[in-house]
């Protein structure tokens, strides 16, 4: 990645400081590199002036000195020194906790008494030992430490949080870091614009999707957090995060009944509505498919239980039946009442009618099938899961894209819609067409 990337930017402000370095450089870039190559002090942060091209690394940041605004100024401050939080054991820890987990406070790493430390700022000099903040020179798995200030006890753990934020959990759709880069280097676009990609993620539509700046998300639960490109030719790509070192919630802990959905569904119910037997998630037989449990850890795919990962209406599962590829299962309600198909009127219907079919193109055609071609189930078109579109209500207003039903709102030669399949965006319908002399 870009060396700035390891940086916050912040445009027309200045900070004071005592310990600083005066270079001359011809970008940011550069002067980054300078800041990097510091020996004089641990390089927190620097200054960029466009006009002069002048800069200077300092040895604080804005949490620990005094701001005031510049026009010309640009300041950049490592991100590393600006988290409170811990990344795995927290050997990159610079933020500025000063206390143990019971509340003593530390003693300064550069001080002899009342302990004389084997780790100190002369020894370690990348180890980010200043001041007495605590720190993890020697790779301690219990995360970083301090020696105390109490003469009866000479180290002790700090607590300091995970940056679940930072990292990936799951597929990320709860990552809410600030990687603002694709994976091959390429910038992202804002959110809120429509250049040079017109999209339909906006915070309007996806309030609660965290759509920041230009920053990395999966508000659609793709594999992993990605981002529209700035470059024209590169419409999105996948962003480059590490993965959490704590594992997810282990999948045993979901409900054993139905409520809502049954995303949350980790019954060992293995068996459809009219009986048959479930495919296991982790095979390709008798039916291919994408939802591959290594691809999706959080969405419970263990063995050949019924679940909902892809926000159908309820639980189910591939068949072991080659003649059929999917089907709701039965699962208890939560309430007591027996799953059944009674009450569920609002699901379009899954088996076409005998007499359904389009004429023309079928741009005509407002029938409930929604069941490709290959028996694939339709994605609902206002929904951006498990494939992101434009083909939206509010697009095409008078295309009636209703729940997931077969529509053609684009004039293409016959009524399409989007899989629910990870690995098969579109396909056409199973529908025919009308014979010109019986009536619609």
């Amino acid at each position: 990645g870009d060396i700035l990337d390891d940086y916050l930017r912040t445009d027309g402000v200045w900070i004071l400081t005592r310990n600083k370095q005066f270079y001359k450089t011809n970008n940011e870039k550069e002067c980054a590199e300078k800041c990097e190559a510091e020996r004089n002090f641990n390089c927190r942060a620097f200054l960029f002036t466009r006009k002069k091209l002048q800069c200077l690394t300092l040895a604080e940041n804005a949490k620990m000195t005094v701001t005031f605004n510049s026009t010309d100024a640009v300041l950049y401050e490592k991100k590393i020194y600006l988290l409170q939080c811990k990344k795995g054991i927290g050997k990159d820890y610079r933020g500025t906790e000063t206390k143990t987990w019971r509340g003593i406070p530390c003693q300064k790493w550069a001080e002899k008494t009342p302990h004389n430390p084997n780790y100190t700022p002369e020894k370690h000099p990348n180890a980010g030992l200043d001041e007495n903040y605590c720190r993890n020179p020697d790779g301690d798995e219990n995360g970083p430490w301090c020696y105390t200030t109490d003469p009866a006890t000479r180290f002790d753990y700090c607590n300091i949080p995970e940056c679940e934020g930072q990292c990936l959990q799951c597929n990320g759709e709860d990552y809410n870091g600030e990687v603002s880069r694709t994976e091959s280097g390429l910038d992202c676009q804002r959110w809120d614009a429509q250049e040079p990609h017109m999209h339909g993620f906006t915070l309007k539509h996806f309030p609660e999707k965290d759509l920041k700046m230009n920053y990395c998300r999966n508000p659609d639960g793709e594999l992993r957090p990605w981002c529209f490109t700035t470059s024209p030719t590169k419409r999105w790509e996948y962003c480059n995060i590490p993965r959490c070192t704590t594992h997810p919630p282990v999948s045993g802990l979901g409900s054993q009944c139905l409520s809502g959905k049954g995303e949350n569904y980790r019954g060992r119910i293995a068996i459809t509505k009219t009986g048959n037997a479930c495919q296991h998630w982790n095979t390709q037989f008798p039916h291919r498919h994408g939802w591959i449990p290594d691809r999706y850890p959080c969405r419970g795919l263990e063995e050949n239980y019924c679940r909902n990962p892809d926000g159908e209406k309820r639980p189910w599962c591939y068949t072991i039946n080659s003649s059929v590829r999917w089907e709701y299962c039965a699962i208890p309600h939560c309430d007591g009442t027996e799953e059944g198909i009674a009450g569920m009127s609002n699901v379009p219907v899954e088996v076409p009618l005998p007499e359904e079919c389009y004429r023309g193109k079928g741009q005509s055609y407002r029938g409930t099938t929604s069941i490709t071609a290959s028996g694939k189930k339709c994605q609902a078109w206002n929904s951006m899961f498990p494939h992101r579109h434009e083909k939206t209500p509010d697009r095409f207003p008078n295309a009636d894209l209703r729940d997931n039903y077969c529509r053609n709102p684009d004039g293409d030669s016959s009524p399409w819609c989007f899989t629910t399949d990870p690995s098969m965006t579109w396909e056409y319908c199973n529908l025919k067409r009308c014979d010109d002399h019986t009536q619609e």
